[in-house]
């Protein structure tokens, strides 16, 4: 047994140096790599976070919205992408409407007509009934035929006419029913020709068009005025007749011209506060089947314009598996950090698109953390290599001792940067058991070659 313990004495010193090689930082090194150890506290910390970094972006087209693409038949020119594949625009594109001149105010189907007669006793004995003896005045509302209904003169038709054709036309039916056709007419409700005003306003409303021409700033004044937060990326949409309009509300607040722009019976007007199409188009789709379902083109613009925005959403969903499939390949540039040591599993950390990550994050991240039987917690360190060609060779290890666990903080706030390693050092105890778990089978081998079995 004497010669088996002289054998298992030198195995053991020996292991201790040959037979078990444990990885730990020194601060030199044979290889003449120069090693400087950094106790992590707040000052540390705030100084190792100012290395320069740059979080690698996602792809332009994971910010695209369906609202891109080229004009519809029927539906007009769609606003341009919101975003284009290199950068954010630098403001939206100007489409405004065509100027309109639809000329005078033509009375339609609800419309309120007044009838007035002079303060006159034939008059009134002669027109009984087609005016109120007592007031001389009498409101007519526009039926949906397009005539309006007097008594002892018949039904006349309104529709479509001005106030002086319709004057003309009421006169000679009251000659023609040898009444003394001394009155005036005027238009007392405006029920016939309206425009609708939603989207980012204080009041979406339905505005109605009289006899002064209604400008866009006034039909937006009588919806409250417009709510929006972001003036850049705001725009007035204005839909009409099939086609799509845009005014940018930068370019509204500074061109008198825009403001004053008029607008015409069945004009929807949309205020868009996040240079999309989902809200102005189920806005315009109710609009369009209020005033224009009866119309074949219109539905035809409907359905073209929900096509081509569901066409758009399909070739953005294709391209962003495009980027994840060639992701998921290795075919785009990522940065990593390297987790070693005492971890659940050694292995490399993806530091994330668009912002930063911590040593925290890296630690206890999917398949890490510290196993707390072997891991030595008080020797944590984060090593990084010097950037500066001239000092190559030359690391910095950031060390945390967590053995004082309100120094976790630290590592929730240091910053990682790509290609540092974290390594975790093994505790005293896990060497040894190491040790001997390595040299036990020698000395097993040892001994029964000793005992001749």
């Amino acid at each position: 047994m004497r010669p088996i313990l002289g054998v298992f004495l030198a195995l053991l010193v020996a292991g201790c140096g040959a037979v078990y090689t444990s990885p730990r930082v020194l601060e030199s090194a044979s290889d003449g790599a120069r090693v400087r150890v950094v106790e992590m506290n707040a000052e540390t910390v705030e100084l190792a976070n100012r290395a320069s970094y740059t979080p690698r972006a996602l792809p332009a087209i994971f910010d695209v919205t369906a609202g891109t693409g080229s004009g519809l038949r029927g539906a007009g020119a769609l606003p341009e992408p919101p975003f284009t594949p290199e950068a954010r625009p630098g403001r939206l594109a100007l489409r405004p409407p065509p100027p309109v001149s639809p000329g005078p105010y033509q009375i339609g189907v609800g419309d309120l007509i007044l009838l007035a007669t002079p303060n006159s006793g034939n008059s009134v004995e002669e027109l009984t009934g087609l005016l109120a003896a007592q007031s001389r005045r009498q409101g007519y509302t526009v039926q949906d035929d397009g005539s309006i209904a007097i008594p002892d003169v018949g039904r006349v038709m309104v529709e479509g006419l001005t106030l002086d054709e319709a004057e003309a036309r009421l006169f000679q039916r009251l000659v023609e029913n040898q009444i003394d056709p001394t009155f005036s007419i005027e238009i007392a409700e405006f029920n016939s020709r309206k425009v609708a005003i939603g989207g980012a306003v204080g009041n979406p409303t339905v505005v109605p068009v009289d006899l002064r021409p209604l400008t866009l700033d006034a039909a937006i004044a009588a919806a409250g005025g417009i709510s929006a937060t972001d003036q850049d990326f705001t725009s007035i949409r204005i839909f009409r007749d099939g086609t799509l309009y845009q005014i940018p509300l930068n370019d509204f607040y500074t061109q008198a011209g825009l403001q004053r722009l008029r607008l015409i019976d069945g004009d929807s007007v949309f205020v868009d506060t996040e240079y999309e199409l989902d809200q102005a188009q189920a806005y315009f789709e109710q609009q369009i089947r209020l005033v224009g379902f009866r119309q074949q083109a219109r539905a035809n613009a409907l359905a073209e314009l929900q096509s081509e925005v569901a066409l758009r959403r399909g070739e953005l969903q294709e391209a962003r598996q495009n980027f994840q499939t060639r992701e998921g390949l290795g075919a785009v540039d990522r940065d990593y950090v390297y987790v070693t040591g005492e971890v659940g599993t050694q292995s490399r950390f993806t530091l994330p698109f668009e912002q930063t990550a911590s040593l925290a994050d890296a630690l206890y991240g999917e398949g890490a953390g510290v196993p707390v039987r072997t891991g030595d917690v008080s020797e944590i360190y984060v090593l990084r290599g010097s950037s500066d060609p001239r000092e190559f060779g030359a690391v910095t290890a950031w060390h945390l001792n967590a053995s004082n666990v309100a120094n976790l903080v630290l590592a929730s706030r240091f910053e990682l940067r790509p290609d540092d390693i974290v390594f975790v050092a093994e505790q005293p105890v896990t060497r040894w058991n190491r040790v001997v778990q390595q040299i036990t089978p020698q000395l097993i081998s040892v001994g029964v070659n000793a005992s001749g079995i």
